[in-house]
This record gives C-alpha cells, sequence and structure tokens, in this order.
C-alpha cells in the first residue's frame, strides 16, 4: 500500500517536468505606438512626388476621368492610372505628412496635411507640384492609431508612430503561430515599371468621385471639410489659390459628408445631419435624423437616403445595420425600414444597385428598387472592405487588404477584374 501511494505522489511531478523540457519558438509581430512631435516646419516641408510604391495602409479612395487615387494613412497619397481598369498601374507616390482625406476641382488637389490644407497642380500626375497652401486652418484629428493636435503658441504637432515590432519567443508549443496583431497586412504588390517613361495625360477640368467616408466635398465654388465638431468652408473661386472661409459648428462626433444637389449629409456618431447649401457661403441646418451611438456613412439617391450603422472600439454601440430613410421632406426625415447587417462601413449608389463594404465579412450587393423591400443580391467573404465607389458598371472597393475592382453589369454575379494587393507592413 505505502509503494502504490509512494507511485502516485511521483506521477504529477513526473508530468510537469516533461512540461517544462517540452520548448518551442514563436515569431510574433506586433503593433507599437511611439509618441512623436513635428515641427510645423517639418511638416511643410514635407511633400514631394516618389517613386510609385506598394500600398501598406490603405484609407481614402477617389477617382477622377481614369485616375485613381487611394491614400496611404498619414503618409501621402498614391497615384494610379485606371484607364484600364483590368490592369491599374501605379503611376507616383505623392507624400504628403498627415495626410487622410482629399478633393480635386478642375486640375487642383485639396489635401489635409496635418494643421494645414495643401493645393498641388496635378495636370502631369507624375509631376505634381504644391500652388499653395493654407496654414493652421485644422487644429486636431483622428487616424488610425490616435490622435492628433497642434500647439500653434510653440509651432509644434504631436502625433503617434507605428512600429511594427518582430520578435522570437519561446512557448510551450501549444497552440504555435505566426501572430500578425497589426492593423494591416497582405502579400503582393506589382505595378508596370515602363509607366514611370511613357507619357503622361494631362487631367481635364472637372471635378472628381469621393466615396462614402469622405470628410471632403465640393460644391460651386466651396470646398468644405468636416472635422470632429466642425465644417470648415473654403472659397476655392480660384481653384489654386484656396481661401479659408466660415466655420460652421456641427456637434459633436462628426464623421462623413455627401454632397447631393444642393444638400448636404453629414454623419455623425449620434445621427445624420442635412444642411441646406443653397447659399453655398452659409450651409444652414434643416433637421437631423438620430440614431444609437455608432459609425455613420450616408449616401443619397432621389428621395433616400441610405445609412450603415456599425458598432466597433471607436465607434461604440452594439447596432449593425442599414437605415432606410425617406428625406423627401427634409425637415422631417423619417425611416422606412432597417436590415440587419454584420458590420458596414462605406456604400454607394448607383440606383437601383446599392453596395455595403461589411469591414472584415467582405462586400455585399442590393437591389433597391423597393426601399422597403431592399434584397440581397451576392455576397462575397474573403477580404476585408473599407468603403466603395460605383462608376457605371465598374465598382471600386478598398480594404485593408488592397484595392478591388469588380465589373458589376449583373449586380448579382459581380466579376473581379483586378486587384492591387498591399504588402507587408513590417
Amino acid at each position: 500500500m505505502k509503494k502504490l501511494i509512494y507511485f502516485l505522489l511521483l506521477l504529477p511531478l513526473v508530468w510537469i517536468d516533461s512540461s517544462c523540457r517540452d520548448q518551442c519558438t514563436e515569431t510574433r509581430t506586433s503593433r507599437r505606438y511611439v509618441p512623436i512631435t513635428l515641427t510645423a516646419e517639418q511638416v511643410r516641408k514635407g511633400v514631394s512626388v516618389e517613386a510609385a510604391r506598394a500600398l501598406t495602409k490603405p484609407g481614402k479612395i477617389y477617382t477622377k476621368d481614369g485616375y485613381l487615387l487611394i491614400n496611404e494613412v498619414k503618409e501621402g497619397i498614391h497615384i494610379i492610372d485606371n484607364r484600364d481598369p483590368t490592369a491599374p498601374k501605379f503611376v507616383a507616390f505623392l507624400r504628403i505628412p498627415g495626410n487622410g482625406d482629399m478633393a480635386i476641382r478642375d486640375n487642383v488637389l485639396y489635401a489635409d496635411s496635418y494643421m494645414d490644407l495643401v493645393a498641388l497642380d496635378i495636370s502631369d500626375p507624375r509631376a505634381i507640384r504644391e500652388v499653395n497652401r493654407v496654414q493652421n486652418v485644422f487644429t486636431r484629428g483622428t487616424f488610425e492609431g490616435g490622435s492628433w493636435s497642434f500647439n500653434q503658441q510653440n509651432v509644434t504637432l504631436s502625433d503617434m508612430r507605428i512600429d511594427y515590432v518582430t520578435e522570437t519567443v519561446k512557448t510551450n508549443c501549444e497552440g504555435t503561430s505566426n501572430i500578425y496583431s497589426g492593423w494591416y497586412g497582405g502579400v503582393s504588390f506589382a505595378y508596370d515599371s515602363r509607366v514611370s517613361s511613357a507619357p503622361s495625360a494631362a487631367l481635364p477640368a472637372t471635378n472628381g468621385v469621393a466615396g462614402s467616408m469622405a470628410r471632403f466635398a465640393l460644391y460651386q465654388d466651396f470646398l468644405y471639410t468636416v472635422g470632429q465638431t466642425d465644417m470648415q468652408l473654403f472659397d476655392i473661386k480660384t481653384p489654386t489659390a484656396p481661401r479659408a472661409s466660415s466655420r460652421v459648428n456641427l456637434g459633436t462626433a462628426i464623421e462623413t459628408v455627401f454632397p447631393y444637389k444642393d444638400k448636404l449629409f453629414i454623419g455623425s456618431q449620434s445621427g445624420m445631419l442635412i444642411y441646406d447649401n443653397a447659399n453655398p457661403a452659409q450651409p444652414v441646418r434643416m433637421s437631423v435624423f438620430q440614431h444609437a451611438r455608432v459609425c455613420d456613412p450616408v449616401v443619397v439617391n432621389g428621395d433616400i437616403a441610405y445609412v450603415t450603422l456599425r458598432s466597433g472600439n471607436t465607434c461604440g454601440g452594439f447596432t449593425n445595420q442599414l437605415d432606410v430613410v425617406n428625406v423627401k421632406d427634409l425637415f422631417n426625415p423619417k425611416l422606412l425600414k432597417s436590415y440587419p447587417m454584420i458590420n458596414p462601413h462605406g456604400l454607394g449608389v448607383d440606383f437601383p444597385n446599392l453596395f455595403i463594404a461589411e469591414g472584415a465579412s467582405g462586400l455585399k450587393s442590393f437591389d433597391a428598387t423597393d426601399p422597403l423591400n431592399v434584397t440581397q443580391l451576392q455576397y462575397l467573404s474573403g477580404m476585408d472592405s473599407y468603403d466603395v465607389i460605383p462608376l457605371g458598371k465598374t465598382l471600386l472597393m478598398i480594404g485593408k487588404d488592397g484595392l478591388y475592382q469588380y465589373d458589376y453589369t449583373n449586380p448579382g454575379q459581380m466579376r473581379l477584374l483586378s486587384k492591387l494587393s498591399v504588402a507587408s507592413p513590417y
């Protein structure tokens, strides 16, 4: 009996000793946020045209006359020749420190560069040059990775830099894997090196088209830019000489702006705001369509507004749905019907076609002919989508893993035309 007890007492000791000897290694890559301080001079001397480079942290998208502009979060803008959607070609990278949004009037590109608005001549997409700058017009902003602020007294800017750190650690061999905890990832990148030596084509004088996540909008002689609490207007009667105009208080947690006819539909985390800009210099609030605290981009067609509501760490709330709103009476918008979604981000309408980026869950197309019976036509998974722009029969979709272009001649069977993948950020 004493021998049996002695044997049983030894069993856990033997098991523990065995696990200690069973050691493996694992490679992990993680993001680290590092506080940085920049001077105004560093920001303002940072604009330059560089050789084409890979997508790494794609953000907003904008298109004009066969050219595609993709924001590289806080770094600049990729210029892409997209006249053949089946074979888009990287042309150049326009470095703009602190860039997040853009708009184009004639051949002038307007872009934010932290606290400044920069105007650039893009007549030759491969020889872009700065032509003007409105200084100290933006005081703070928010990007993935945190917010930035500008101190006008000592002319310094405080921001966060994201570093990707790869390290090898010892593990107990249970569930080993290569872990990437960053926001952006990808596998491939290629561009036609012959493009840089090809003759450039001038961009005609028209406005471009933005996605639903845009904070910049154009109407007549004005550029509207929305921040977290207000809307800053710029007089662009002379496109190369933008001039800061009035500033309109909007409230809190403002996210997007969508111009439609002579109205502005503004998305916030608490509701959709409708402004009358029949007098472009003095937009006037008409009404607010309120909802639970969530992120809220909006697009409009006719008397119907389509609003996606999503939850998340930044957005708060728990609602994930599409709201279809009757805006025939702009002073009294009414909810017609809500449709459950997974985690909807940007959206686009080419009536009766409606497209919704479902974040990590992919892309969906709908028939929106009947607002009370919006019907799903196709659901594409396997990509992480952020925003879309429908153009005739070609859909542009940007996401964490790159740019996708689809032929939606048949919106129930969209056909992939091309993809530009992101490269590894580390």
